[in-house]
C-alpha cells in the first residue's frame, strides 16, 4: 500500500494530471491519458514508455 503523503504530490509524468490509486490492483491510473501505471513493491513505475493503455 502507498503511503497517503506519497499519493498527494505523485502526478502523471504525462500531463502532470491527477492519478488515481487502486490498491486492490496495484496501478495508478490517469484518467486524462487513460494511461496505468504498475507498482511493484510499494515503488511506482512511472515511467510512460511502460505505462498501460486502458
Amino acid at each position: 500500500m502507498l503511503d497517503q503523503k506519497l499519493l498527494e504530490i505523485l502526478a502523471c509524468p504525462k500531463c502532470k494530471g491527477k492519478l488515481e490509486y487502486d490498491s486492490e490492483k496495484n496501478i495508478l491510473s490517469c484518467q486524462a491519458c487513460r494511461l496505468k501505471y504498475k507498482v511493484e513493491n510499494d515503488i511506482p513505475n512511472m515511467l510512460i514508455d511502460e505505462a498501460e493503455s486502458f
